[in-house]
């Protein structure tokens, strides 16, 4: 977010916990990309903060809510709030209880977080609520694949093969995945945090229904070793279908992930080693 988009939203978040009942003297900037995650203080409140037209924030509290409610590892909204969305100035804010982070994503034990990812999905597995299918997310990409408007520095050469690569991908795991269900959808280790109680998910906006090998493919390759009944191969192609996902976001124009351009060029060329590997029905860089 540019300076003023962040003063917007932080000028938003601030109002609305006042007028909430929540003290707030100060803000703390703790995460900016696309959305922005505040600390209020002293009422010590997360907030998080997006463009109206690109929050989720009634699915991501719905299912935090219903997980929180079963003893799940997840960050849940602030209790002394109502869970919803508010929306002030063109943005949307929601508020979730604060952990301070006990450690670095870089120290996270893959055993601990292989098992408090199993409890994640455990507990997912009776949520009751509508989610968006893996897939959904993969045609999301090939959107901005296939519009130059809104990928206008993608060569004509990555477009082609980003987007074969996508739609070789899906269908191999469509044709291979067994059991689906509610995931976490980004279980990134940016996405964990390590708190006194132990760890917890956050950032439950991208839940998607599929494989947990999706989410798997989003964590350290060693976290796979220490989960249960994992099929390697189609991790494989999880962790493939991600790399080109990824990439693809960085290419959109209307991207603000810091350094993203540069990631993306990575993380295409990590795409094209990888399906080199797959034989000949995949598509070469």
């Amino acid at each position: 977010m540019s300076s003023s988009r962040v003063e917007r939203a932080t000028a938003a978040a601030r109002e609305i916990a006042t007028s909430l009942g929540l003290p707030v003297d100060d803000a703390v900037v703790l995460h900016e990309s696309n959305k922005i995650a505040l600390r209020l203080v002293p009422a010590d409140v997360m907030a998080r903060v997006a463009p109206v037209g690109e929050h989720v924030g009634w699915l991501e509290l719905d299912v935090a809510r219903q997980l929180a409610a079963t003893g799940s590892p997840v960050a849940a909204p602030d209790p002394r709030v109502e869970p919803v969305v508010h929306e002030r100035d063109g943005v949307a804010v929601t508020f979730w209880t604060y952990h301070a982070p006990t450690s670095t994503p870089d120290d996270l034990d893959p055993a601990d977080y292989a098992g408090t990812l199993g409890r994640l999905h455990a507990g997912m597995r009776d949520v009751d609520v509508p989610t968006p299918h893996f897939t959904d997310r993969v045609g999301e990409a090939l959107r901005l694949v296939g519009d130059r408007a809104l990928t206008p520095e993608l060569g004509d050469a990555d477009r082609h093969f980003l987007g074969a690569a996508l739609r070789t991908l899906a269908r191999r795991i469509g044709e291979r995945a067994g059991a689906e269900q509610v995931l976490h959808g980004e279980p990134h280790p940016g996405n964990v945090l390590p708190t006194k109680g132990g760890l917890l998910f956050i950032d439950l906006e991208t839940c998607c229904r599929g494989p947990v090998e999706f989410d798997l493919a989003h964590a350290p390759d060693v976290v796979a070793d220490h989960y249960p009944g994992v099929d390697h191969e189609l991790l494989r192609d999880c962790r493939l279908l991600g790399l080109g996902m990824v990439a693809a976001w960085r290419w959109d124009r209307d991207d603000r992930l810091p350094d993203g351009r540069r990631l993306g060029e990575e993380w295409l060329g990590r795409l094209k080693e990888g399906m080199d590997a797959l034989g000949p029905e995949a598509p070469r860089g």
